[in-house]
């Protein structure tokens, strides 16, 4: 993937991750079981998460992250659609032809 497209996609799944802006966000059932109080903490760490790196973010998109909450281990991760949601994007990159989907989940429910 060029340079340009990856940028792109790297700003679009930060601003989605941040502001919900782009997409649809799901929690798992292990996420939901945590609480109100939790889930908003948990929230907070995925829109604020900025430790990537080459292990947990290879192809520069910033589409996964994984971080301690209360003793448990968890992950996030965004998937790109097409606008029907019945296959994969395309292009990423472009936004009128993605949807984004953030599923927030216990890394024991991956």
């Amino acid at each position: 993937m060029d340079k340009d497209k990856t940028e792109r996609i790297r700003l679009l799944n930060d601003r989605f991750r941040r502001s919900g802006i782009g997409g649809d966000i799901f929690i798992t059932s292990g996420i939901q079981d945590l609480g109100e109080e939790a889930k908003r903490e948990v929230a907070s760490k995925v829109s604020q998460f900025d430790q990537f790196d080459h292990d947990n973010d290879p192809h520069g998109e910033h589409d996964f992250g994984a971080f301690d909450h209360a003793g448990q281990r968890m992950f996030w991760k965004i998937d790109y659609y097409n606008a029907d949601m019945m296959s994969g994007s395309e292009d990423p990159s472009d936004p009128e032809v993605t949807k984004r989907v953030l599923t927030i989940m216990l890394a024991s429910e991956y």
